[in-house]
């Protein structure tokens, strides 16, 4: 078996082993809470430091002083201040958290675009996807692992011309990140909506109903007391979910589900950031107010910075 097949097959069969796990799946795209750490300023810094470095940048942390992390981070300051006006405002650091937060998307496509640019001509269409994906798999009509590649193959075709968002046959790095990375373009959502509705949707109604919600997120053991967890869910089916009581969510109300915007995470921890930085209270930082309060954005620690500079100015 060829590496890139081993690879495809390794994938799906991560994702087939996910399909019914023990603990609850999240299907749910929302802007994220920034970290999985606690917000509780009283007690540490570490939520504040995942959500303006990213979680991975932040664990990279403790190779640095106090001394080096000010300077990196007053570096840092030159590339969130986008107008180049001496200050950072809201919006700017705003934009800076949710750069990195995505930058394992960046990272992602990075890699993948290597190997699907066949002809290094800058674009990928779908035939040098098709190929490099699945072209040793469909040789064989009937492959041992017993999965349907080609009708995974119909599926990423559908996503991949709608990914195409002028229609010219090839994929361009931004509309291939789309094609990858569906949740984060709003041309995407009904892609992804319609998808997770195919995955769920066991009797092909159309709907999603009760217990295929529950299904989707818990094996059933018939001898076993249901999770608490999943008690809450059945409970957020009936009252949250299905909004209009019918028993089923139909495509608006899986939309609401699973790509909800109600809440920009990144705009309230760029506020929190600047109200306990902004010392004048002008509304904005300067570099200097940056930089006296590093153990709020990066504590006692830093990364390199300066891998991080040359990524942001790349996207």
């Amino acid at each position: 078996m060829g590496l890139q097949v081993w690879c495809v097959y390794f994938c799906l069969c991560v994702a087939y082993s996910l399909t019914k796990p023990t603990e609850k799946k999240e299907r749910v795209h929302h802007d994220p809470q920034l970290s999985d750490k606690v917000h509780d300023d009283a007690q540490n810094f570490d939520y504040d430091h995942d959500a303006f470095l990213g979680a991975e940048e932040a664990k990279t942390f403790d190779q640095l002083t106090p001394e080096e992390s000010k300077e990196r981070l007053g570096k840092m300051v030159g590339k969130i201040d986008e107008d180049k006006d001496g200050f950072v405002t809201v919006e700017e650091l705003k934009t800076w958290i949710k750069f990195a937060q995505k930058r394992w998307i960046y990272e992602d496509v990075e890699r993948q675009w290597k190997g699907h640019d066949l002809n290094e001509d800058g674009l990928i269409s779908w035939e040098e996807y098709k190929n490099a994906t699945y072209g040793y798999i469909l040789d064989d009509p009937d492959p041992e692992d017993g999965f349907n590649y080609k009708q995974m193959m119909t599926r990423d075709e559908r996503r991949f011309k709608m990914s195409d968002k002028d229609g010219d046959g090839v994929a361009t790095k931004e509309e291939f990140t789309a094609f990858l990375h569906p949740e984060e373009y709003d041309y995407m959502k009904d892609i992804v909506v319609l998808e997770t509705m195919e995955d769920i949707d066991k009797n092909g109604d159309g709907t999603i109903d009760l217990e295929e919600y529950i299904g989707d997120m818990y094996s059933h053991d018939k001898d076993a007391e249901e999770p608490e967890w999943v008690k809450t869910e059945r409970e957020q089916f009936v009252e949250f979910r299905d909004k209009n009581h019918d028993g089923k969510m139909d495509k608006e109300e899986t939309k609401d589900w699973i790509l909800p915007s109600d809440y920009d995470h990144a705009e309230a921890e760029a506020r929190h950031l600047v109200y306990e930085s902004d010392q004048n209270k002008d509304g904005k930082l300067t570099k200097e107010e940056i930089v006296d309060k590093y153990d709020l954005f990066v504590g006692s620690q830093a990364t390199d910075f300066g891998e991080a500079l040359v990524r942001h100015d790349e996207f």
